[in-house]
């Protein structure tokens, strides 16, 4: 359920609620606002009545969560969530932030390379995996901590937000050392106890829709993380499978106003791995932000020939530099900014 509290309810008000609702055994959420408060009581709800709050000092009105996703739910917080990145950026607000750099990092010199790239064309974010799930075992798997180090080097030289994968609870914390944002795959939209791990973590969370999971599903596994009391959680639309194989998957640009019609978390399109080809990158930004995206990730590699993982899709430099510029008055139709 969701209690709202009155405009101007005290500090002491509000604390009291919350330890009414833990009293009855369930977990408190509070949710502040810009002019209310609201309280999201989460649990086992039977035999626990809405009206039991309904008196107390401060309350203006409580209700049952309609949506099986209780803290992600629009019931629950009217406004639109902006999530720090760090480096004084948000993604959620007017700015639609870009993070860019290559699918993996590969060495230390191509990727400065690449943050200064995308930093001056207008990023925000640097992207880029250390840690890499590959369908195939004889797949590059990454440089694990040594290439995160040359993220954490890069980020600091250039002020970009670095953002990289997460594959297992056991590398939450070493990640957390380095990045700035955690990333959780596709391939690990469902991994449970990763997304619990996410949730206890104080970074930031970009979670992927997986490839053949409904936005519900999506909001229940954005709702584990923010279950675990960390509230920066921005969902990602990179496609899904069907049965077309021209491109790599489909990309649902209808997803990001159906999830914005269902909660306040930051929608990001990824449409690299939605599309498997580089000539179709810049049209398909274009595109997600004339539908409302919140941010970008791209990826961008000095030369995608020789890239040892997803090349076909990465932008080269003159390209991402021309795409920065095509979206800019895209976005500025729809009342963003970059």
């Amino acid at each position: 359920m969701i209690i709202v509290m009155k405009k101007g309810a005290t500090p002491e008000e509000i604390q009291h609620v919350i330890d009414r609702v833990e009293e009855m055994g369930l977990k408190s959420h509070p949710i502040y606002g810009t002019e209310r408060t609201v309280i999201a009581a989460i649990g086992d709800k039977r035999g626990v009545d809405v009206t039991f709050f309904t008196a107390a000092p401060g309350v203006e009105r409580a209700m049952p969560i309609l949506a099986p996703f209780k803290i992600a739910s629009l019931e629950v917080k009217k406004e639109r969530t902006e999530v720090p990145l760090g480096r004084g950026v948000t993604i959620g607000g007017k700015r639609i932030g870009v993070i860019a750099g290559p699918c993996s990092v590969e060495n230390r010199d191509d990727l400065l390379r690449t943050a200064r790239v995308v930093k001056d064309a207008g990023a925000v974010g640097l992207r880029g995996g250390a840690f890499k799930p590959r369908t195939s075992p004889y797949a590059f798997q990454g440089l694990e901590e040594e290439g995160l180090k040359f993220l954490r080097e890069a980020g600091d030289e250039t002020g970009l937000a670095v953002v990289t994968e997460v594959i297992g609870e056991n590398t939450v914390e070493l990640v957390g050392e380095y990045a700035d944002v955690l990333q959780i795959g596709a391939r690990n939209m469902q991994n449970y106890r990763l997304l619990r791990a996410a949730g206890q973590s104080p970074k930031p969370v970009l979670l992927k829709r997986g490839f053949s999971s409904t936005l519900q599903e999506l909001l229940l596994a954005a709702e584990y993380i923010l279950s675990q009391g960390n509230p920066n959680v921005m969902v990602c639309v990179r496609g899904i499978r069907s049965f077309e194989t021209y491109t790599r998957f489909t990309m649902d640009l209808a997803a990001v106003p159906a999830l914005q019609e269902q909660t306040h978390l930051p929608v990001v399109v990824d449409p690299s791995h939605a599309t498997g080809k580089r000539s179709l990158v810049t049209s398909l930004c274009r595109a997600a932000v004339a539908v409302g995206a919140d941010g970008l990730l791209v990826e961008v590699h000095p030369q995608p020939e020789r890239a040892l993982s997803d090349g076909a899709q990465s932008l080269k430099f003159d390209e991402f530099e021309t795409m920065m510029k095509q979206i800019a008055p895209v976005a500025e139709a729809v009342g963003r900014t970059l």
